[in-house]
């Protein structure tokens, strides 16, 4: 089945839905800024890809977008797995771009292999940096990611001939499954972020009335109380990247958990300058309607 403009539609819309889920995780526009790399890095893997033919495609794929996670790995900012699953997808999806253009079949089959393996890819290599410590049983690890990668590119085919899904379906079914997972995530993370809140209160470092507006994946995207919307996102973002600190801290090196907890000590005091300031606004703000 040959349909480049559906294929593009999706690369197009995918990127567009990724990137508001992601707010949706982490509450920053920062996106594209990192993302920059993984895209310049997809659309090379899709021409490596177009051109290997001694490979099956799905083979091809699994490997070289593995091996563009491990590149984005080294060179990109420190990130936790459920960001390297979605620059991963990103990378799939600029690696579809070429094979849309040049294939001149199958083009959404290859979007959705493509996207499935970046997105396993990304996840597997930055679930190694992150949770493992040892170099050797990183590479272990990177080398079950690539196998994984190249598994979820042959899933795609393997559901188009045993099933009665059709390329279309899949293609479909791709781009809307990395979004819907990012989003499950948050949920998934929910209670684990909740629980650092809660002490992070019991330590006197913020109030307790803030911890569920601040952990809750809805609540957390509005005011919350709080005088000015906008510094309440700000404060969650903060929150959670201390949620992160601590959990990062127990996987790694001495010296890299001393880091992370001088950047927690900062965050704490930026977090409880912040909350100090919005009490400050909301008790003026009620004075004033008290006076008027």
């Amino acid at each position: 089945m040959s349909d480049p403009v559906l294929a593009l539609v999706l690369i197009a819309a995918f990127l567009v839905v990724v990137t508001a889920a992601s707010y949706f995780k982490t509450l920053e526009r920062g996106l594209w800024h990192d993302a920059r790399l993984p895209l310049i890095a997809g659309v090379v893997c899709g021409f490596l890809i177009h051109f290997v033919h001694f490979l099956p495609a799905f083979v091809t794929t699994g490997i070289v977008l593995t091996l563009a996670a491990l590149y984005v790995r080294l060179t990109g900012r420190e990130s936790e797995p459920a960001d390297g699953m979605i620059l991963g997808a990103i990378t799939g999806a600029a690696a579809a771009l070429p094979l849309v253009v040049l294939a001149g079949e199958h083009e959404l089959l290859r979007y959705a292999e493509a996207v499935l393996a970046g997105a396993v890819a990304g996840y597997g290599i930055t679930f190694g940096l992150t949770h493992v410590r040892d170099r050797a049983r990183q590479a272990i690890v990177d080398a079950a990611t690539a196998v994984l990668a190249i598994a979820a590119a042959w899933l795609v085919a393997l559901l188009l001939r045993t099933t009665r899904l059709t390329e279309r379906d899949l293609a479909i079914a791709s781009a809307a499954f990395v979004p819907l997972l990012i989003v499950a995530t948050v949920f998934k993370q929910w209670p684990s972020v909740r629980a650092e809140l809660r002490h992070e209160a019991a330590l006197g470092f913020i109030d307790d009335d803030d911890v569920r507006a601040t952990a809750h994946p809805l609540l957390r995207l509005g005011r919350a109380g709080w005088h000015d919307a906008e510094a309440h996102r700000a404060f969650v973002r903060m929150a959670n990247k201390i949620a992160l600190r601590k959990r990062q801290q127990r996987t790694r090196p001495d010296e890299i958990a001393r880091l992370y907890q001088l950047e927690v000590i900062k965050l704490r005091m930026q977090m409880q300058e912040m909350s100090g300031i919005d009490r400050r606004m909301r008790a003026a703000s009620a004075g004033d309607q008290v006076t008027s």
